[in-house]
């Protein structure tokens, strides 16, 4: 299948190196390291873009600071800055094709998959654009004897790093509530995936967002990022990614006492009991196993079911992982793309080699997958059985691999699902909804969901314990408080 890129995608692609968007401007060095970022679908290049250097960071706090610290956006009344987010959402809106383009070619995802992604990401503008005009900036507190009151501010200069997986998404997850509540921020993108970020900003440039209120710089997490995450310039940092590289960006935070939003991976477990809607809960599961080719950090890996229909669950759940269409993300008929880049591919083989090494068993095989005149980076959707400490059931994969797990009552699908270091979120299907709530409360995670897997919703706290990230989280109103500082004035009484 030969493609044909929308006339402003092929636009934007062809202008060169991309690079650093600082200021209202291209800032990227004339001397600054060049990287590729690939269509995973395909293999080839996309786009060459410009790492971003320590002194191209240090620039773009700089330029942040400086416009926070005049007031150009921190200084505007919330519904005027809420004026500037619904003008931005509704420009991202009508260009929703051609950033729905973007992110498929970089990430490789199925095109109408990120459609999606950028319509959730003009919702979170407008919730928190919304969020920001009805909330209470100055909390009276009755104590006695005083006059007392609690002032929210904005922090100053707030520093995001974004993962490969939903970049867009995650940036409108991220971005939203700390421009909502007045900051300026500093993105680095997802070295893998930086072109829907970079394209966005320009779309900012024309919506009429101040010059500096958003900046993206582009890179390595291991120039870009480290330099980002060290800079003592900062009023807050949010991460998301591996838990490996979170304690990374937490020890340079907590050098500087810099506060550190990390999001982080998951295990995810769906326990399954044994008056569920065995086909249609098979189903709904395999969908969210192979959303975004497993490479989603909730997603439900660990399948715990009742061992009354363990062997109709799994059999459902073969034939469905066996129906799924894998293929370009730009083919109407692709239910499946491409994982994000060869690493992946052979990290998820990997651990199917490793959990047959350790007496797995290989319900349904997975491994490479070939799609017609792609030499992309595809894999099969794999199935697993076994014991709970095999690696596959206890460390994340990130891939379309799931590990089932038979429980013989409620207590033992708790402790199975409990085991896991992680704690994003489970999901529980049964139609006793008491037994089903009663065990979602029960389920040590950020998120219990019930008769559904990866339900999001502007306005529900969504976060993670344990292994799965610390420092709050993002969808809620508390997120929106996590970009202000507190202020008390108190003033004492005369008796």
């Amino acid at each position: 299948m030969s493609l044909t890129y929308e006339p402003s995608v092929q636009d934007f692609l062809s202008r060169g190196p991309l690079g650093s968007f600082v200021g209202g401007e291209n800032r990227a060095l004339e001397s600054s390291a060049i990287f590729p970022t690939v269509d995973p679908g395909s293999g080839e290049l996309l786009a060459n873009v410009k790492e971003a250097s320590p002194a191209e960071v240090e620039d773009a706090v700089a330029v942040a600071r400086h416009v926070f610290e005049r007031g150009k956006w921190s200084g505007l009344a919330p519904n005027q800055r809420a004026v500037h987010l619904h003008r931005l959402a509704d420009l991202v809106e009508a260009r929703k094709s051609t950033l729905a383009e973007i992110e498929s070619l970089d990430v490789g995802k199925p095109l109408s998959q990120a459609e999606w992604d950028i319509g959730n990401f003009c919702q979170t503008l407008r919730y928190y654009a919304n969020l920001s005009v009805h909330v209470q900036y100055r909390n009276p507190i009755a104590v006695a004897q005083h006059e007392a009151r609690t002032v929210h501010f904005p922090r100053g200069v707030c520093a995001f790093i974004f993962p490969w997986n939903f970049p867009l998404l995650l940036v409108g997850w991220g971005i939203a509530p700390a421009l909502a509540a007045g900051n300026t921020v500093v993105i680095k993108p997802a070295e893998e995936t930086p072109l829907s970020t970079l394209y966005l900003v320009q779309i900012a440039e024309e919506a009429g967002m101040p010059a500096g209120v958003i900046n993206v710089i582009p890179g390595s997490g291991e120039v870009t990022g480290a330099a980002l995450s060290r800079h003592p310039g900062l009023a807050r940092m949010s991460f998301t990614g591996s838990p490996e590289v979170g304690r990374l960006v937490a020890r340079e935070c907590g050098l500087n006492l810099v506060p550190v939003k990390l999001e982080l991976g998951g295990k995810g477990a769906a326990v399954v009991f044994a008056d569920t809607d065995v086909d249609a809960t098979a189903e709904a599961l395999v969908s969210a196993i192979t959303l975004n080719a497993g490479q989603v950090c909730c997603t439900a890996s660990r399948w715990v079911v009742d061992d009354r229909i363990y062997d109709q669950f799994v059999s459902s759940a073969i034939a469905r992982m066996k129906q799924v269409r894998i293929g370009y993300g730009q083919d109407p008929a692709t239910q499946m793309g491409p994982v994000v880049s060869p690493k992946q591919r052979d990290r998820i083989l990997g651990y199917l080699d490793k959990a047959k090494q350790q007496g797995g068993e290989s319900l349904l095989a997975g491994g490479r997958a070939s799609v017609p005149e792609k030499n992309g980076y595809y894999v099969k959707p794999a199935l697993l059985a076994g014991d709970a400490s095999n690696v596959a059931c206890r460390e994340e994969i990130f891939g379309p691999v799931a590990f089932v797990l038979r429980f013989r009552d409620e207590e033992e699908a708790i402790r199975l699902v409990n085991q896991s270091p992680y704690g994003l979120a489970n999901s529980v299907w049964s139609r006793d909804l008491e037994r089903a709530n009663r065990v979602a409360e029960k389920m040590v995670a950020g998120n219990s969901w019930i008769n559904a897997h990866n339900v999001f919703v502007h306005g529900v706290p969504y976060a993670g314990v344990n292994l799965s990230g610390l420092g709050g989280g993002v969808l809620g109103p508390n997120t929106f408080f996590d970009y202000m500082r507190d202020l008390s004035v108190v003033r004492p009484l005369q008796g």
